[in-house]
């Protein structure tokens, strides 16, 4: 089942009334792979208290979701290509919440590695998801207005970047003891009190795995409209034959250095805005919600302004803000750090879904395999934040971490600016 940006319609386009409910399944995904991703910032300061980690040690959890992103990429495009993108859904939702379901074993062992691994399949499940669900949204109508499309369905997104860490706070965060409490116990007591605290992860992953498999159901009994090509269609080659659009090249690129600089700044502002502006974990968590709903508002406010901005423009004028915000977030102090991070995310907002549009745009039968290289590159998600976190820690002040997105928006800024334009290598 072959599919283009530009190639590519759904077919019957006149029974346009028979797409909504389609449409709101897909969109439902991008709002449930959000809240799962949304939820790592409260699981780095619960884990890394529960378990006494660095907080390098504390990045395993974003090394463990996004090496999955690497490792299951290829696989998921190949399951996409056989099987479809209605199949390739529900076995995404089904991994999914097997991840889900692993985190009582993992609370009930008290063990950081199997966590780690719970992590890993969650994400392994997500991969084939967003695999399969970004160019479908994408192709599911008007090419011209793809991309607005999929930012659109990324709002979704955003709107679980809102809500999840709020709910996960009060879910698994106020579960435990403060640190006066946990100083005046023994060594054995203080050991167990932290283990109670890290089985508070049970019962919100018990309800996601639950919702996950109804989702998945829903799926089952809906029929997709299937996606129909253009006999100038052509199948690709293999996977490295994609490589020959240069614009993919730089999209890859630009999605690796994107995605590693929104983890950095969503899963690590917890410690950072502890730090910098001396607040509590369930304060900065607050924040952080409000970094969501930023996030949200921006993904809408940008959807409109494509309307009247060609989407590359608005990538590199975003980008090129975000470079001026990183700066203040390293050398400032107090509360105006954590407002200007909160305007990181705004304009942080259009860039995942305008990257992967421009960078998998007229890739005809290399449409697949660019989307699975495109997923593959959020394994920038696993290294940078770890990146960030060595930064802080050898210069002992994790505001200075903020040089990583400052590099990595540098990079989104020049794919806007000239790397997404289309360019081909002849074979």
């Amino acid at each position: 089942m072959e599919l283009s940006t530009q190639t590519v319609a759904v077919k019957s386009p006149s029974r346009t009334k028979n797409y909504l409910v389609p449409l709101i399944l897909v969109t439902s995904l991008f709002f449930l792979w959000g809240f799962a991703h949304n939820l790592d910032p409260i699981l780095i300061p619960h884990l890394k208290r529960s378990f006494t980690l660095t907080a390098v040690q504390a990045t395993l959890v974003d090394s463990a979701v996004f090496i999955a992103y690497f490792i299951m990429a290829i696989p998921a495009g190949i399951i996409m290509k056989k099987y479809g993108y209605k199949s390739s859904i529900i076995i995404g939702l089904l991994i999914f919440a097997t991840g889900s379901f692993l985190f009582i074993p993992a609370a009930n062992t008290q063990l950081y590695g199997f966590f780690l691994v719970a992590l890993f399949i969650i994400a392994c499940g997500l991969t084939i998801l967003e695999t399969a669900a970004n160019p479908y949204i994408s192709s599911l109508g008007d090419a011209k207005t793809s991309v607005l499309r999929l930012n659109f369905a990324q709002s979704f997104n955003g709107l679980a970047a809102a809500l999840a860490p709020v709910i996960g706070a009060r879910l698994i965060l106020t579960k435990g003891h403060t640190d006066n409490e946990l100083n005046a116990m023994t060594e054995g007591a203080k050991k167990l009190a932290l283990a109670a605290e890290a089985s508070s992860v049970k019962t919100p992953y018990l309800v996601l795995g639950g919702i996950l498999v109804l989702i998945a159901i829903l799926f089952s009994l809906v029929k997709l409209p299937k996606i129909q090509t253009t006999g100038e269609h052509v199948a690709g080659k293999n996977i490295l034959h994609a490589f020959k659009h240069k614009h993919l090249s730089w999209g890859v690129a630009a999605q690796f250095f994107y995605v590693g600089a929104q983890v950095c700044v969503f899963s690590l502002f917890i410690l950072y805005a502890t730090k910098s502006a001396g607040i509590t974990d369930v304060q900065a968590a607050d924040y952080l919600g409000i970094c969501g709903i930023a996030f949200l508002i921006g993904r809408f406010v940008g959807t409109g302004l494509n309307v009247f901005i060609k989407p590359q423009y608005l990538l590199a004028s975003y980008a090129v803000i975000n470079i001026a915000l990183c700066l203040v977030a390293i050398f400032a102090h107090g509360m105006i750090t954590v407002y200007t991070v909160i305007g990181i995310c705004f304009f942080m907002s259009i860039m995942f879904p305008t990257i992967f549009s421009l960078g998998i745009k007229d890739l005809g039968g290399d449409t697949e395999f660019g989307s699975s290289l495109i997923v593959m590159s959020i394994v920038g998600g696993a290294i940078l934040p770890r990146v960030f976190a060595m930064v802080g820690e050898s210069i002992d002040n994790i505001q200075y971490g903020y040089t990583v997105p400052l590099v990595c928006f540098i990079v989104v800024a020049w794919f806007g600016w000239k790397g997404h334009k289309i360019k081909t290598e002849s074979n």
